[in-house]
């Protein structure tokens, strides 16, 4: 079964069409980033998703139900506005959101000291909210976002704010939860991350879908213009080459990029009868390749 389904969804706020004729399904136990610049309507969606605010057409099920009637203790669902309380320490936080969560006070018992622990977070217990960094702020976010242990994840720019290390665990956390069976829907316009977490994508652009698949298959429909090659021989003579956009001398070899319109055949066929070739690698295109050829002259 389809954890999410988002069944042609379309928002306008006055003049703006904020999100055009959507369509998305995730499968449980998978995850999804929902990508796009800023601006694309990723929160929007993200909103329609939690029934925060109504589509204008199409409908939104979570887990078989349509969305305003899915058991929140079965949904998590992390922000991008973070909203906790400053005065409250990170203890009573956690107590406060596990309790109107459904989560029993004997299950909070032991939930919250777990996950104090996994956060580092233990020292700052009987703190208040307002006095965490920026980071910390982040991470009890998250971990409320999660007390109730839900089976969808709907998480909106998880990473802003953490450092490199914890952007780290909270990789690591995520795939831990795909792993247990849990679904995960996040967004991001940070590429790289995507493609370290996501087992499939939905790209948006001006609120429309422009790209959506599993991850490995979206990296195969695009062609890339990197090759990487190694050779016994001169190969001064590739800069010259009519085709030949630009060669980057990296260790063992070099790293060619052809111009728009040229096939890495031709570079193949030049090298041949020239040069000994021990490798000669085509390169897939990254998701920040892909991302800049849809919609980057758009964004600009």
């Amino acid at each position: 079964m389809d954890a999410l389904v988002i069944d042609n969804v379309s928002k306008r706020f006055g003049q703006t069409l904020a999100v055009s004729e959507l369509s998305l399904r995730v499968p449980q136990g998978k995850v999804c980033g929902l990508l796009g610049p800023n601006g694309a309507g990723k929160t929007t969606s993200i909103r329609m998703i939690m029934n925060i605010i109504r589509p204008d057409t199409g409908s939104v099920s979570i887990l078989g139900q349509e969305a305003g009637q899915t058991a929140r203790s079965r949904i998590g669902y992390m922000p991008e506005e973070r909203g906790l309380y400053r005065k409250m320490t990170v203890r009573r936080t956690l107590e406060y959101f596990g309790s109107i969560k459904g989560v029993s006070r004997q299950d909070l018992s032991s939930r919250i000291p777990r996950w104090l622990g996994m956060m580092d977070l233990e020292a700052w217990a009987e703190k208040k909210v307002e006095e965490l960094s920026r980071g910390m702020h982040q991470k009890l976010q998250f971990v409320v976002t999660v007390i109730n242990e839900p089976e969808v994840l709907i998480l909106d720019e998880p990473s802003s704010g953490l450092d490199p290390v914890n952007q780290e665990m909270l990789k690591s956390l995520i795939m831990k939860m795909r792993d247990e069976g849990k679904t995960v829907v996040f967004s991001t316009h940070i590429m790289h991350e995507a493609e370290q977490i996501c087992d499939s994508i939905a790209l948006i652009n001006k609120g429309k879908l422009v790209l959506e698949g599993e991850l490995q298959e979206v990296r195969s429909r695009f062609r890339s213009q990197g090759v990487r090659v190694e050779a016994e021989g001169a190969m001064d003579f590739i800069e010259k080459l009519p085709f030949i956009k630009s060669v980057r001398r990296d260790g063992p070899g070099i790293d060619v990029t052809l111009n728009t319109e040229a096939d890495a055949q031709e570079l193949l066929k030049a090298l041949v009868g020239r040069v000994s070739v021990r490798k000669f690698e085509v390169k897939t295109p990254s998701l920040h390749e892909i991302f800049l050829s849809l919609v980057g002259g758009d964004h600009e």
